[in-house]
């Protein structure tokens, strides 16, 4: 692709990353096909190619974006399915982040979007914060309908009971049961923590089972995906500064073999922690240790021995990809292959993947779409529970789980939950 950046801007590093990124776009139209913006509204603009022209202009134009751009820049999902479909290696999810960090910082949005995104930005990375948040919407939920769309939307995924952690406050580190072959660090992460304690005290229980011991770093909290993808990259370093530091002294004080992930938007986002601080002469030798340290749960489960269940009357399981899963680190065997293991019988989902609308903050932000491809992924589940093959639908990822949930007509729960249970655990409560 053919660009026009002026002797000034290719000296800056950034501009030079970007052009890089350009030109291995030929042009080809694979990404269409594979977008879900655009399998929905039929809009070049809303599809990887036409956000890539969109963005090119916009950087070579510099100053203050047209309002239209920010529009197609805000629509795209972050869900990579453009990458996976690239023959040419163009790294989209480098060229949308950084065109996010240029809105956020040359655009002025209408002081509303200004104060839902800060809203967001200063809640949900906050465990804390986001617990009152969640109770407070859920008195108001009554009256939603008063508050517009985007806060209707948000105020009507609070969940009517918060539920309770059973987690002892305090405790950094649960020995492996056994011999211990690994010593692993758990992010905890932020939302999860609140919206379903369970899936980390599933991982754990599971991890010192298969003879792990599980480090929790003291200081280490919200990866920084959130804030990362609101544009804010500031914030999103901080966030990953802290998780930094906080892995790098449980290396110093006994060694990791992992840091291990459970929600797979904070996966793909601390994978890229080595790309995210490569111009840090402080950060950037540790950045590069975590991001090569970070695997999925189910990464480190195919490492360790996972018997099969005792139980012979496992249920049905449909399972959902993650797009930060399945393009985003590339990880689409190894949950199938061990639910099989341990007992579930596996169903699969009919028709193209496409994004379920989670996305991370992007069901807030943009309801209607997220609503869109929700139903969309729910008729393809739904068609699966007409055969009659489906009980439970399984997903690696705490935003998949809550999106799908709402209007689900089996349980939805976390793929490490179910292979706690069948190896040992207590069964999800809600299933």
């Amino acid at each position: 692709m053919k660009t026009d950046f002026t002797t000034d801007q290719q000296a800056d590093p950034q501009i030079q990353m970007m052009e890089e990124i350009l030109r291995k776009c030929v042009h080809c139209g694979f990404c269409l096909a594979s977008c879900p913006t655009y399998s929905v509204l039929g809009d070049e603009r809303d599809s990887p190619r036409g956000r890539i022209y969109l963005i090119k202009d916009m950087l070579e134009q510099g100053g203050a974006p047209n309002p239209e751009i920010v529009t197609h820049v805000d629509s795209c999902l972050s869900c990579l399915a453009c990458m996976s479909a690239c023959p040419s290696g163009v790294h989209y999810q480098h060229y949308i982040d950084h065109a996010r960090v240029y809105v956020e910082e040359n655009y002025q949005r209408p002081w509303f979007d200004r104060l839902i995104r800060s809203s967001l930005s200063n809640i949900l990375p906050y465990a804390g914060r986001f617990r009152v948040a969640l109770k407070l919407a859920k008195f108001a939920k009554p009256f939603s309908f008063l508050f517009g769309q985007k806060l209707s939307s948000m105020i009507k995924m609070a969940p009517s009971k918060m539920p309770r952690a059973t987690l002892p406050d305090g405790v950094n580190v649960y020995p492996a049961e056994g011999t211990t072959k690994k010593r692993i660090a758990l992010l905890m992460g932020c939302a999860q923590k609140i919206l379903r304690p369970s899936i980390n005290e599933a991982t754990i229980r599971l991890m010192t089972r298969l003879g792990c011991e599980v480090v929790i770093a003291e200081g280490a909290g919200c990866c920084g995906a959130l804030t990362h993808h609101l544009g804010k990259d500031d914030e999103a370093r901080q966030f990953a500064k802290a998780n930094i530091d906080a892995w790098m002294s449980a290396i110093d004080q006994g060694g990791l073999d992992a840091i291990v992930i459970n929600a797979a938007g904070c996966g793909t986002e601390v994978k890229d922690y080595a790309f995210l601080f490569k111009d840090d002469p402080v950060y950037q030798k540790n950045a590069q240790i975590i991001s090569a340290l970070a695997k999925d749960v189910t990464e480190v489960i195919a490492e360790l021995e996972l018997q099969k269940s005792s139980t012979s009357d496992l249920p049905s399981v449909v399972y959902h990809d993650a797009c930060s899963l399945m393009h985003g680190q590339g990880i689409t065997q190894q949950p199938r292959q061990q639910l099989e293991q341990v007992g579930f019988d596996l169903e699969e989902i009919p028709g193209q993947h496409y994004c379920c609308g989670s996305a991370g903050s992007y069901n807030l932000l943009q309801p209607i779409m997220a609503d869109e491809l929700k139903d969309r992924r729910q008729g393809g589940i739904d068609k699966v529970l007409e055969a009659g093959n489906a009980q439970i639908l399984a997903t690696g990822n705490i935003g998949c789980l809550v999106q799908l949930a709402d209007g689900a007509n089996i349980p939805v729960v976390h793929t490490v939950e179910l292979l706690d249970w069948a190896t040992g655990g207590p069964k999800p409560s809600n299933i």
